[in-house]
């Protein structure tokens, strides 16, 4: 996906394997967050971040919706132990992160492995990409989508 893109309607699952559609938040815009594992600790401030700063986020129009390879269980404890307010689709084909093209080969030690990007994608009213951000700063990523 690329800016002027138009996401697809039907983006996955969620935590409580309800069906997530882009058309469910017409009229709003979303904050679509990737990242690689609940309960890490980049991926931990990067969601109490967007917690922390859900209200001023959601005067400004967004609606957060995070996006993992992780399992709805795994994101049932990850929401319940942080109050995460938002969403959190369970990717666990990796299907949606490869056609955002966050699903990437990456390398830790020298050692070289397939896993999650992390980047935001900034979705207009009408479904259509406006800005990615491709360099988060986990414990300032409310502030970033905001612009600040």
């Amino acid at each position: 996906m690329n800016v002027g893109d138009k996401i697809p309607d039907v983006l996955g699952t969620d935590q409580d394997g309800k069906e997530v559609r882009a058309s469910d938040y017409k009229g709003r815009k979303i904050a679509l967050y990737f990242y690689p594992k609940d309960n890490t600790s980049g991926c931990t401030a990067e969601a109490c971040s967007l917690r922390d700063g859900y209200g001023e986020l959601q005067r400004a129009g967004y609606e957060v919706i995070g996006v993992s390879k992780d399992s709805a269980k795994s994101h049932q404890g990850f929401i319940a132990k942080h109050a995460l307010p938002f969403r959190l689709i369970a990717d666990t084909d990796t299907k949606l992160q490869q056609l955002f093209g966050v699903w990437a080969e990456k390398s830790l030690y020298g050692r070289k492995y397939m896993g999650t990007l992390r980047q935001t994608f900034l979705i207009d009213e009408n479904g259509v990409v406006e800005r990615i951000l491709t360099k988060v700063d986990t414990a300032k990523s409310a502030a970033q989508i905001l612009g600040r």
